[in-house]
């Protein structure tokens, strides 16, 4: 890691002497207040290169995107030119129209080829836990319940997780168009599924064609985060810290981020999201002060009467009430898929064969739904149930249980849990992305390899299929809003046409 970009001064800090100065002091080059200042930097270092290099004048091969979603297709369209390894965080844009823009600034850095001609990855991170890749394998290699029928995807998002990220935070507002928790939330929940029943299986010919789904709907609501669920108890208080019932609530902000978070020296999320400077202040000035720098955040509030409604959508209200918030995005959604037959030739198929085997393999009709929910005791740990013609699986992030319809036995694999920190990000995903994106970028640039077979072989997943995921998203979401079942067939090349035209 050589530099970070990051408004946040002692967030800046931080994250440089962990992975980028260490304890000596920053370089120049090594840390800028906002991405578009390294930008700027970045290019004037280039215009002053004369075909030598020194060790002032190192570059950098790739850049991670980690801001907020509504940047990403601005920063996408800004750095393409360089020609450099990208990694953006999920989504890659709010708006099928802003994915394809960032697709076409990705492939127009490569004027010779439409391919992308450097490692491009995005934030889909449920591919890259232990326990989905063995999933996976035992799915389309191993075929251990033979061909895929059902598939039932739980997303259970946490009763207090919701309540901070999707009605009091960043990501409580539905889009322009409509579009809510499902791309915020969930969109990479809509790639694992098609990374299960429609992405080319695991050593797979490259001429292996995807099974593209038939048919998606989708159905969902904002049910309990709504003003009609307000207690009457609680009056006609909008703020926590004014609120008569604050100590009887489970969603009071006090309770979320002092008692269950600052007062037992928790400084991590969510409370470093609502305080950023918590864990400084919290060890130079101690207890006392770091709780009132805290209550005071939460105090913050603001009135409709007053206040205009671009203003109330620029920030976060972490201490707003949550039945007097202006989220939008909905709380309890389910998404179904179906599949239709799709053979292709004998020679092309992948997995363990039998006598009994389906000549259609895993391309046969099947579908999937996939169930994000906001009121539960899980936070984000995934579970589900896939049913097959041979036997039945279910997973929770953890274990994965096979049952053998023919022989009546189940067989459990337990995965090895992975350190604590990396645990709490998707189950390893988000460190197998990035050690992913790093490997791939180290293959191309030091050990000649071509971006494709990098591509494809370490991150294992194409610009295409990451376009695809999002794109079934927005097709999801326009399901819910129009109460349709969509053909996917037709419709993506309706929108294609559209955006050509």
């Amino acid at each position: 890691m050589y530099a970070v970009a990051e408004p946040n001064n002692e967030s800046r800090q931080r994250f440089g002497r962990k992975y980028v100065w260490g304890e000596k002091q920053p370089v120049i080059g090594q840390e800028f207040k906002d991405w578009k200042s390294w930008l700027d930097w970045e290019k004037d270092r280039r215009s002053k290169l004369d075909g030598s290099s020194s060790s002032t004048d190192i570059g950098v091969d790739g850049v991670f995107i980690c801001t907020l979603d509504d940047s990403h297709l601005e920063i996408v369209q800004a750095i393409a030119p360089l020609n450099l390894h990208i990694m953006c965080e999920k989504p890659l844009a709010l708006s099928l129209k802003d994915i394809l823009l960032a697709s076409k600034a990705i492939t127009d850095a490569s004027p010779t080829s439409p391919l992308p001609s450097k490692i491009f990855s995005i934030g889909h991170v449920l591919r890259y836990s232990p326990h989905n890749q063995l999933l996976r394998k035992l799915l389309l290699i191993d075929r251990v319940i033979g061909d895929i029928i059902s598939l039932e995807h739980t997303e259970p998002v946490g009763w207090s997780h919701f309540a901070h990220s999707y009605v009091r935070g960043n990501w409580r507002r539905e889009t322009e168009i409509g579009d809510g928790s499902l791309l915020t939330k969930c969109c990479h929940d809509i790639d694992f599924i098609l990374w299960l029943l429609c992405s080319p299986p695991p050593g797979a010919p490259v001429d292996y064609p995807e099974h593209l789904p038939r048919t998606i709907t989708s159905t969902g609501m904002l049910a309990q985060f709504t003003k009609a669920n307000k207690p009457v108890a609680a009056g006609d208080s909008t703020n926590c810290l004014s609120c008569p019932i604050e100590r009887d609530c489970i969603y009071s902000s006090v309770k979320i981020y002092n008692d269950l978070c600052l007062a037992k020296g928790s400084t991590g999320f969510p409370a470093h999201n609502v305080y950023p400077e918590i864990e400084d202040v919290l060890s130079k000035h101690g207890m006392e002060t770091a709780k009132k720098n805290l209550l005071d955040i939460l105090a913050q509030d603001y009135d409709v009467k007053t206040t205009r409604d671009e203003n109330i959508a620029l920030r976060p209200w972490y201490g707003r009430c949550v039945y007097e918030s202006d989220n939008s995005v909905c709380d309890d959604q389910f998404v179904t898929m179906s599949w239709g037959n799709d053979p292709i030739p004998h020679s092309l198929d992948i997995g363990s064969e039998s006598n009994t085997q389906s000549p259609l393999g895993n391309r046969g009709s099947k579908l999937a739904t996939l169930h994000m929910v906001a009121p539960t005791e899980s936070q984000c740990v995934r579970r589900g149930r896939i049913s097959g013609t041979l036997g039945e699986i279910t997973y929770d992030g953890e274990t994965i249980s096979i049952f053998t319809f023919g022989t009546g036995e189940t067989k459990k694999y337990s995965i090895a849990p992975p350190p604590p920190e990396e645990a709490e990000s998707h189950g390893g995903g988000d460190y197998g992305l990035t050690r992913a994106f790093v490997r791939a970028v180290d293959s191309v640039e030091n050990k000649g390899w071509d971006v494709k077979k990098a591509q494809i072989e370490i991150l294992g997943c194409t610009l295409e299929e990451a376009i695809r995921s999002h794109a079934v998203v927005f097709a999801a979401e326009e399901a819910r809003r129009e109460g349709l079942v969509v053909n996917w067939k037709d419709w993506w090349a309706r929108k294609i046409s559209q955006m050509l035209n």
